[in-house]
């Protein structure tokens, strides 16, 4: 698994070598056409020489994948969607994919899966149940190797919500969420409790040699060890905040119908120096991107309102706005009716009673007044 990660690194970065030489010399035509022309003289030139004979011992689906994930790469960075296509690293994260060329291939119920290509393997974690599927990604994180894989399957019919009305949801660094009924979901801040650890194990590895290989200084032995205790840290963490961020929408997502919730810029507010440790750790993107994808799997309704709503200064008895409302101020006081509440639980309440103007996405489906399964109607 290790050599065909590699190979996939090799591939995608000798393509990624001779786009930038291409483009260097503006060569005209697309990308896609200049990637598939990389991959003729890698197929018909570069495996043949002596010094590369080792690609042909590998399965030959891992590198016509890597130059789909490149050409991918410069549709997403053209678009606007990702950043420029950057060379990877053997300490980043290691994956690569096959497919099976026959068509879709049976997995059986068990803790053994063959992946086409390669050989059959023994799963920590057994398939549930018989399934098919043609396409495998293989991925490494920490010391674990994952296989993932799309099988078709029918989703269960849409399900009806204890709670049809419209709830705001407000997020915050002090308490990950504050829903406009009176409900707060505390975080458990992953990162937070493991940063001790996290301090204790690099203070006591600080004079290993960790390698500079501008200078041609390799890493040490116990380095290799160090740094691969700090992955397994590092993915304890990651994984800590992905369960509690699935477990939390999924909640969410079937037991409101409706729900609303601020297009924030995330990467704004993690310019904040002392607030980017704890806006990371909170995963808020990953919070709003669950949501709206869960919103189709259980008939729900997510509204994005526009980051410049008013919520967090705007009252929610009177609607008098504020001018200046800063982080230390906890407890929101109208200087208008005398209202005092909790700032996060005013800023859901006015994200409930947002007007459809300030709505930039609707994502899900209409549930007003749903009674039936049959009465649900996609917008």
């Amino acid at each position: 698994m290790a050599q065909h990660a590699g190979f996939s690194r090799f591939v995608y970065n000798y393509g990624l070598a001779l786009m930038g030489m291409i483009n260097h010399q503006e060569i005209k035509g697309s990308s896609s056409y200049k990637i598939d022309t990389i991959k003729k003289l890698f197929t018909n030139y570069t495996k043949k020489q002596p010094e590369y004979a080792w690609c042909n011992n590998l399965s030959s689906r891992v590198y016509q994948n890597a130059f789909r994930d490149l050409k991918t790469a410069y549709s997403r960075y053209f678009q606007g969607l990702g950043e420029q296509p950057v060379f990877k690293r053997k300490k980043d994260k290691q994956s690569f994919r096959v497919e099976s060329s026959n068509g879709k291939v049976l997995l059986e119920a068990g803790k053994t899966i063959k992946i086409p290509t390669l050989s059959t393997f023994r799963l920590k974690e057994a398939i549930p149940f018989s399934c098919v599927s043609q396409t495998f990604t293989i991925s490494k994180s920490a010391d674990k190797w994952f296989v993932s894989f799309s099988i078709d399957a029918d989703r269960l019919p849409p399900r009806i919500h204890p709670v049809i009305e419209p709830v705001g949801i407000d997020l915050g660094s002090k308490t990950f969420a504050t829903l406009s009924d009176g409900n707060v979901i505390e975080s458990p801040r992953p990162f937070k409790q493991a940063k001790t650890k996290l301090g204790q194990l690099q203070y006591r590895n600080r004079h290993k040699q960790l390698g500079n290989r501008k200078k041609g200084v390799k890493a040490s032995h116990n380095a290799k060890k160090y740094q691969d205790k700090v992955r397994k840290q590092h993915y304890k963490v990651a994984c800590q905040r992905l369960d509690f961020l699935q477990q939390t929408t999924t909640r969410l997502c079937k037991t409101y119908g409706h729900i609303k919730i601020e297009n924030l810029n995330v990467k704004g507010m993690m310019a904040n120096h002392k607030l980017a440790s704890s806006i990371a750790d909170l995963g808020m993107y990953e919070f709003k991107r669950q949501l709206t994808y869960k919103a189709l799997w259980y008939a729900n309704r997510v509204d994005i309102i526009d980051q410049w709503y008013p919520s967090s200064k705007k009252c929610s008895n009177c609607e008098q706005k504020k001018e200046t409302l800063s982080l230390s101020d906890r407890l929101y006081t109208c200087d208008e009716c005398g209202l005092r509440i909790d700032r996060d639980l005013n800023a859901s309440i006015n994200l409930e009673k947002a007007p459809e103007e300030v709505i930039i996405e609707k994502i899900g489906w209409v549930t007003a007044e749903l009674t039936s399964v049959d009465s649900i109607k996609p917008t």
